[in-house]
């Protein structure tokens, strides 16, 4: 078996290539396994541990590669980029499935009544909004007062929403259009969830480095671009479970089986749900690079005051690309 010490790898860096969506897709789909959710907590400190040491050359030499990757997998899917903290389990990626599929499942089992809508919307915005705060940018503090206002501002437009179409199309629209609805309330809702919860992200500007990892500036086009990708692929994530399977289900309802025993449509819709999951969260997350970058010229179309106070100073030379953590 090779050991480590023949041939050291880099765990600073993925085994995949980021810089293409093959390999991020790859990488995510590594890293956002729905298994590593029930991974205990001692096992991951114990492979932080690994490859801090690893990284010093303090390793143990019985050590094989495969187990340093595999520490590298378990450090990644647990743990945050930026502060190194461990992650709330709910809130990492690899819980998405799990917690996505019964979710989205319910959300497009119980529409028709009321009562039901209200439910599985707020448990499904209280979801995104522990989901939104566990994965974003760690280097700007969040403000609990905001915090409290993006959760009841985004619970409040997906009910509104929900609600609202339901209302609309329920004299107006076929059966299966109102299906939809769920999905118009999470998308609608995502759109405010999202950059609310990072609203610090958008008031105070991403912290902005270099290619070795130095902090340069702070910067608020930053933030607008990594909050806006970040929508952009939770959208795309929920939606071919969320507009897929109502098609599917009325037409599998009207099946015998279904007929005869209809609690089976939920339980079928559950699990569909997260079949799709456990193939769209990766590649939702693969669409745009988790490590982003800008060209720092940009910067003067909202952080043009900083910059010129930052060089009046004469404490920055600004270099032609710049990068932050987007967040998931």
């Amino acid at each position: 078996m090779e050991r480590v010490a023949t041939s050291r790898i880099n765990v600073s860096q993925s085994p995949y290539d980021l810089t293409t969506f093959l390999g991020r897709l790859k990488h995510f789909a590594w890293v956002t396994d729905p298994r590593l959710t029930f991974v205990s907590t001692k096992e991951l400190e114990a492979s932080k541990d690994l490859l801090q040491k690893y990284k010093r050359g303090e390793e143990d030499p019985t050590i094989t590669q495969a187990q340093v990757r595999r520490a590298q997998q378990l450090y990644l899917s647990a743990y945050h980029p930026d502060s190194g903290e461990l992650q709330n389990v709910c809130g990492r990626m690899s819980f998405q499935m799990p917690g996505g599929m019964v979710l989205i499942g319910a959300m497009i089992t119980f529409y028709k009544s009321n009562s039901a809508v209200i439910f599985w919307q707020w448990a499904n915005q209280s979801f995104n909004a522990l989901v939104n705060y566990t994965n974003s940018n760690a280097t700007t503090e969040v403000n609990t007062k905001r915090l409290a206002t993006a959760y009841v501002s985004a619970t409040s437009s997906a009910l509104i929403v929900a609600l609202g179409l339901k209302k609309y199309l329920s004299t107006r629209a076929s059966p299966l259009l109102q299906r939809f609805v769920p999905f118009a309330a999470v998308a609608a809702a995502n759109a405010v969830n999202i950059p609310l919860m990072r609203q610090s992200e958008l008031i105070e500007g991403v912290t902005l480095t270099d290619e070795n990892g130095n902090d340069v500036i702070k910067s608020q086009y930053a933030a607008i671009k990594g909050i806006s990708q970040v929508l952009a692929a939770r959208i795309c994530i929920a939606a071919p479970s969320m507009t897929v399977l109502p098609t599917f289900m009325e037409r599998l309802e009207k099946t015998r089986l279904l007929r005869r025993y209809t609690w089976l449509g939920g339980v079928c819709q559950v699990t569909f749900s997260g079949l799709f999951l456990l193939f769209t969260v990766p590649a939702g997350c693969a669409i745009f690079p988790q490590k982003c970058s800008i060209p720092s010229e940009k910067l003067g179309l909202l952080d043009h005051q900083r910059v010129e106070e930052l060089r009046a100073a004469g404490k920055i030379t600004l270099p032609d690309t710049l990068y932050f953590n987007k967040g998931l």
